[in-house]
């Protein structure tokens, strides 16, 4: 992994000394002169940390007074439920209701695009065999708070009405109602959560910082015999979402 960037490291060594609780919510911090010295950077190093934490929202400047410690801002909930895709399948998932999750997306597919190693094995293909792969960004109020990479086998949905995820007669339903009209039942969904630092392009696209902490899902979906049928990277900020998964209780 590339070396973090001298403001990074400092914005972090700062965070964790405002959430350490080392000044209060409304205290005003040290010049930043004094950061300057008692890590060895130069003022611009210390503007730009200082900077990527007003914009984390940990941080608010005042003009003319300087910078304070804000009310942090409230980290909403994620629910992943067991019952992913069972209320019509929408990318949506369920649990529309919940505060702050995603009300709407963007979709980009293309078709015949070559599995790599990685997802060949996730979808138990060979490598390089012909896939349509999707670029979900997920909004809500219109902003960007999840991303989703989706890969489908062509040998399973090409020649069929729903070969594209967004479009023909079931634009949009999601893989379980997709799957379901050719037939392909889906019985199965596993999640692999794993920690990870956001790209460029996937920083770009959150708007948060480029090596930000964010929490990458490996998702497959299996059909009734075992087979998978579908699978995705799912990209969550960290700093914005907590994650959270709910499982229902077999009675006896």
């Amino acid at each position: 992994m590339p070396r973090q960037a001298p403001y990074l490291v400092l914005a972090d060594a700062l965070s964790a000394r405002v959430l350490g609780g080392e000044w209060e919510v409304g205290e005003r911090l040290p010049a930043r002169v004094r950061f300057a010295e008692e890590y060895g950077v130069g003022r611009n190093v210390v503007q730009r940390a200082m900077d990527r934490l007003i914009v984390d929202g940990l941080l608010e400047g005042r003009a003319g007074s300087g910078t304070y410690v804000r009310e942090p801002r409230e980290r909403l909930r994620l629910i992943r439920s067991r019952n992913h895709g069972r209320e019509g399948g929408s990318p949506l998932g369920v649990g529309r209701n919940e505060r702050g999750r995603a009300s709407a997306w963007d979709a980009h597919s293309r078709l015949r695009t070559p599995a790599p190693d990685a997802i060949a094995e996730r979808l138990a293909i060979g490598c390089g065999d012909l896939c349509v792969t999707t670029h979900y960004e997920f909004l809500a109020e219109g902003q960007p708070v999840q991303l989703s990479e989706s890969w489908e086998p062509m040998g399973i949905t090409g020649g069929t009405p729903v070969v594209l995820p967004d479009e023909g007669p079931l634009a949009g339903r999601g893989v379980v109602v997709r799957m379901r009209s050719i037939g392909i039942v889906v019985d199965a969904v596993v999640e692999v959560p794993r920690p990870a630092r956001a790209t460029r392009k996937q920083a770009h696209l959150l708007g948060i910082g480029v090596g930000d902490l964010v929490l990458r899902i490996e998702r497959t979906l299996y059909d009734t015999g075992g087979g998978p049928v579908e699978t995705a990277d799912i990209v969550i900020p960290d700093r914005r979402r907590e994650v959270v998964y709910e499982f229902g209780v077999d009675r006896p």
